[in-house]
């Protein structure tokens, strides 16, 4: 059974989130604040976070800061704030999916399912895939670039697996969205810019001059295809 922390200071809705979670098939472990969040995520190792990023004390995205020092658990963020800022910041700092308060118990199931199917690398079959010097392990969900090891968030990882699938194609944001996520749900598209980011920081000789993921202006996204 997949294990998520649900990280919520309201308590009425960290047992209305945890119900459905239950219900939904999931074991789910809560904590009110960022201290109590840190220390289960290190010792509980859940499968996902769900974590509000409005908490009293350790503030969410110092949450997501410290759970981003220590590996790559999948994060979805939950805010009441209507600042473009506020979700661009925790996108960039590794979060895989972000949900407005307020906003459906039901939805945010689909998200998380959503978010794991990333994690869990269903893609069918044994498949590497290469391009430009990126080399691919689906099944493993493992990346190397130029012959190095990179460590990928799931939401990096089925980003630029999407990519590296069929360079040179130009793909929307929109698009990009649509194989992240997987569900028909509104999505914010600019978010995809904020994964890009993370992952051009990580995969890029020079981020600032990007030499695999490259931006077409006005559209979207390609990988190098020379």
């Amino acid at each position: 059974m997949q294990r998520i922390l649900v990280v919520e200071d309201e308590m009425q809705i960290a047992r209305n989130l945890r119900d459905y979670l239950e219900v939904a098939g999931f074991e789910v472990t809560v904590a009110g604040d960022g201290p109590a969040a840190v220390a289960s995520a290190r010792g509980n190792r859940p499968d996902l976070v769900v974590l509000d990023l409005g908490l009293p004390g350790m503030d969410g995205l110092d949450v997501a800061r410290e759970l981003r020092r220590r590996g790559t658990t999948p994060i979805v963020m939950l805010t009441a704030r209507g600042e473009e800022a506020d979700r661009i910041v925790g996108l960039e700092l590794g979060a895989d999916d972000y949900l407005v308060k307020p906003f459906s118990p039901k939805e945010l199931v689909a998200r998380v399912r959503a978010v794991l199917r990333r994690t869990s690398g269903t893609a069918a079959g044994a498949e590497i895939l290469r391009a430009g010097g990126v080399e691919i392990d689906l099944p493993k969900m493992r990346a190397r670039v130029a012959g190095r090891a990179v460590e990928l968030t799931p939401t990096e990882f089925q980003l630029l697996a999407t990519l590296v699938r069929e360079p040179g194609r130009v793909f929307t944001r929109g698009q990009l969205l649509d194989a992240l996520h997987g569900v028909t749900i509104e999505s914010y598209e600019r978010a995809i810019d904020a994964h890009v980011k993370n992952l051009r920081r990580k995969i890029e000789p020079e981020a600032g001059r990007p030499r695999y993921i490259l931006t077409v202006h006005g559209v979207g996204y390609r990988f190098a295809d020379d």
